[in-house]
């Protein structure tokens, strides 16, 4: 990882703008859940993770309350990881179909996961000023991810967040013309990345069959094909084009 990411991680870390969500982070941390009583839970702001030359960025929601805010790393230590590491995996973008800890040697290849909120939020629903406090560190994320061609929204607030830096760099109009589905394709800025839209591997979606194992790796096969696809390529080989 470059040293501006690690930078950018540390700072991200260390964040306490938002004091709804960081009591409620703490407050986790200290009742824990009864499967993991007695572990040292992070309770912290969780940094994005990943390959820095990734042509593929996942866009979640936020850390799961005994998932990434136990471990410390977006979508370790819950079924939620647990669903979405198995699609990477199949797809070819990690080496390990499980995440159970941060130093369980899962590596990405070619892929980069972050999230529109840091810190867990009560009842997984960030306010939106919560969303606006957060943005910062994404569009700085964003920037220093330059070889982004493909960006994978899990679920409508990911894909709206995403949209939003978009917007605020002029690049796009509305928000209102990129509608979330799962499955949807858009290529906002023509020079830019490609954006797909998937239903996020929450328990809500994955244990209703709303979305299923199949569903998610064909997301990833797509992305997969998006990203290796010489015309998806920016002309400049730049890729988000937002810094």
């Amino acid at each position: 990882m470059g040293e501006a990411l690690r930078l950018l991680n540390s700072q991200i870390v260390e964040c306490r703008r938002c004091p709804r969500l960081v009591a409620h982070r703490e407050e986790i941390g200290r009742l824990q859940r009864r499967a993991y009583r007695g572990q040292l839970y992070w309770s912290r702001p969780v940094p994005g993770f990943g390959d820095p030359d990734a042509a593929l960025l996942i866009v979640g929601l936020a850390p799961g309350a005994h998932g990434a805010n136990r471990t410390g790393r977006m979508f370790t230590g819950d079924q939620s990881g647990e669903f979405l590491y198995r699609a990477l995996f199949e797809a070819g973008f990690s080496n390990q179909p499980h995440s159970i800890c941060i130093d369980d040697g899962l590596v990405l290849t070619n892929a980069y996961i972050t999230a529109p909120v840091r810190c867990a939020p009560p009842v997984n629903k960030p306010a939106q000023q919560e969303i606006l406090n957060c943005r910062p560190y994404l569009v700085a994320e964003l920037g220093e991810l330059k070889r982004v061609r493909v960006v994978v929204a899990l679920g409508a607030i990911g894909l709206d967040a995403y949209l939003a830096v978009l917007q605020d760099r002029g690049l796009i109009k509305s928000r209102s013309a990129f509608r979330f589905a799962h499955g949807a394709l858009f290529r906002p800025d023509p020079l830019g990345a490609h954006v797909l839209a998937s239903y996020h591997p929450s328990q809500q979606n994955t244990h209703t069959g709303r979305l299923t194992a199949a569903m998610l790796r064909r997301i990833f096969e797509q992305a997969r094909d998006l990203c290796s696809d010489p015309k998806s390529a920016d002309p400049k080989g730049a890729g988000p084009k937002i810094v």
